[in-house]
C-alpha cells in the first residue's frame, strides 16, 4: 500500500484523508504539508497514520504518490524549486493547471495525474475522474467511491467545468426557502421541508435505466406545478444562458 502526501490541506484533502482513514482498518499512510496547518493538525489528532511534515519536501520525500491541492494562481510559487524523483507518482487537482505546465514547474519525469474529487469522496461516495488512467490512482480513488478515467485533457476540462455547478444547486435551493418564507412560512421550517424534498427527489439518480429527461417526465404530470415551472422559469433562454457560463468557464480551463 503506498504512502500518500498532499500539499495544500483544504476541504477537498481533508476529505480524501477522512476517506482513506474514516472506516479504519487497513490504510496507507498519509503524509501532509503544513500549508493549511490547523485542518492539518486536527487530521493528524484524529487519525493515526496521518503526521504533519515541516515542508512541502518532505511530503514528497516520504511519500510514494503525491496529491497537489492547491489553489492554480498559487502553484508555481508553492511548488517551484521542489525536488520530485521519476519514481514518485503526482496526482494534481488543480484546476486549469494542464499536465506539461505542472511538469515544467516541478521539472519531473514523474507520472503526473490530473483528478477532479468531490467533497463526497469522505463518505466514498464520489466518482473522481482522472486523466490519464494511472494504476496507482485509479485504485485510490476506486477506494474513494470509483474512479472514471478519461484519456483526453480537453474532456477531463469539460468534467472540471462541470464540478462548478454544484454550489449553485444549494443557492437554487436556498431561493426556494427565501422565496417559501417571504410567504409567510418559519425559515427553519421551510429549510428543512426543501432539504427533505430534493433529498427525496435525489434518490431516483440511482436509477440508471432513466435517462435524465425521462426523470424529468415521470416527475411530471402534463399542464401540472412541475411542468409550468420548468417551461416558465427553466425555459431556452435560460438553458442558454447556463450554457453560456459553461462555456466561458471551460475557456479558462483550457
Amino acid at each position: 500500500m503506498q504512502r500518500i502526501g498532499i500539499i495544500g490541506v483544504g476541504e477537498i484533502g481533508k476529505a480524501v484523508v477522512e476517506g482513506l482513514r474514516g472506516e479504519g482498518g487497513a490504510a496507507p499512510e498519509i503524509f501532509l504539508s503544513p500549508r493549511g496547518v490547523r485542518v492539518a493538525a486536527e487530521l493528524s489528532e484524529r487519525f493515526e497514520g496521518v503526521q504533519v511534515c515541516a515542508d512541502n519536501q518532505e511530503v514528497v520525500d516520504r511519500a510514494d504518490l503525491v496529491i497537489i491541492a492547491v489553489r492554480r494562481q498559487d502553484h508555481r510559487e508553492v511548488l517551484g524549486g521542489l525536488k520530485v524523483g521519476d519514481d514518485k507518482t503526482v496526482v494534481s487537482l488543480m484546476a486549469g493547471v494542464a499536465i506539461d505546465d505542472l511538469r515544467r514547474t516541478l521539472a519531473t519525469g514523474a507520472p503526473i495525474v490530473r483528478a477532479i474529487p468531490l467533497p463526497a469522496v469522505r463518505e466514498r461516495r464520489s466518482v473522481t475522474v482522472t486523466c490519464p488512467s494511472h494504476p496507482a490512482v485509479d485504485a485510490l480513488f476506486t477506494q474513494l467511491g470509483g474512479a472514471l478515467s478519461v484519456a483526453d485533457e480537453d474532456d477531463f476540462n469539460v468534467f472540471s467545468a462541470l464540478t462548478g455547478t454544484f454550489t449553485a444547486h444549494y443557492a437554487y435551493l436556498g431561493t426556494l426557502t427565501s422565496w417559501a418564507a417571504g410567504h409567510g412560512i418559519s425559515p427553519d421550517v421551510a429549510d428543512r421541508y426543501v432539504r427533505g424534498l430534493f433529498k427525496n427527489v435525489g434518490r431516483a439518480l440511482n436509477d440508471e435505466s432513466r435517462t435524465l429527461d425521462q426523470l424529468a417526465a415521470d416527475h411530471e404530470t402534463p399542464k401540472g406545478n412541475n411542468e409550468r415551472i420548468r417551461t416558465t422559469w427553466f425555459d431556452q433562454p435560460n438553458a442558454t444562458a447556463l450554457a453560456t457560463a459553461l462555456d466561458g468557464l471551460l475557456a479558462d480551463l483550457r
